[in-house]
């Protein structure tokens, strides 16, 4: 069974990954021996996690600053994984940002601002990294949507909340087109996880009382929640499991 879950050795890219939750894939991954390229605008941070990373465990980590709205540094995202690793066997695309406003007051820049991350960012990650593993006719993509991605809420967040959803059914269309291929493609949707995005919300009581309300296991997530879904999506144990969402939530999609 533990060689369905063996993915030591390969190469994955995390975006995202200067903390939060990008940096938790990114932990999980140099755990199970997995080399990577980690990517997000805050190069500085990245060093960091790229510096813990490869003097904790027997990996190579590659910090690469880049903004996923732009083409060209994905291409060269991808390009480095290849070039100073050797292979791609699996992306995650988890960099995202959010907007909190009334719909009536938000500019359509900050509108495309959020779509441009959170939408075309995945699209422009999974496409470029697709176009390698399709070459070896193998390859994990993981998609992180969120439980946003199908239930409104009471935050002012509309961008993030049609991002999420388009993420999700994004990955339902690109798994189809890509599944002859054998490049698989699948997301997961976390509930509540503290990270710098929910910092303000996490310190809001009455925040922190309605989402502990609308969760049935009674408790925000933690990096140990999420672990599993990555690994069993990054590796082979889910090479018959395609164009499916994962929601890591406590429940909270269940109601």
């Amino acid at each position: 069974m533990e060689l369905c879950f063996d993915i030591r050795g390969q190469t994955a890219v995390v975006t995202g990954a200067s903390s939060g939750l990008g940096a938790t894939f990114a932990r999980t991954l140099a755990e199970r021996g997995v080399n990577l390229v980690i990517a997000a605008r805050r190069y500085e941070k990245l060093v960091k996690v790229a510096e813990e990373l490869s003097g904790k465990y027997d990996v190579k980590v590659i910090p690469v600053k880049t903004d996923v709205s732009q083409e060209k540094q994905v291409i060269n995202m991808v390009k480095t994984a290849l070039e100073k690793l050797g292979s791609l066997e699996i992306i995650v695309n988890n960099a995202g940002i959010a907007s909190i406003s009334p719909s009536i007051d938000m500019s359509l820049e900050e509108w495309k601002k959020v779509i441009d991350v959170n939408l075309t960012g995945v699209f422009s990650c999974a496409r470029t990294a697709a176009r390698e593993m399709i070459k070896k006719k193998y390859g994990k993509i993981v998609n992180i949507a969120s439980i946003y991605g199908a239930v409104g809420d009471i935050f002012h967040a509309a961008p993030y909340y049609a991002s999420k959803g388009a993420v999700i059914n994004l990955t339902r269309a690109l798994a189809i087109e890509w599944a002859p291929y054998k490049v698989n493609v699948n997301s997961i949707a976390p509930g509540f996880f503290p990270s710098e995005m929910t910092a303000g919300i996490f310190q809001d009581k009455e925040a922190m009382k309605h989402i502990l309300s609308r969760t049935p296991l009674g408790r925000t997530g933690e990096p140990l929640d999420l672990k599993a879904a990555l690994i069993y999506l990054a590796s082979p144990a889910s090479n018959y499991v395609t164009g499916q969402t994962i929601f890591v939530d406590g429940g909270w999609t269940a109601l």
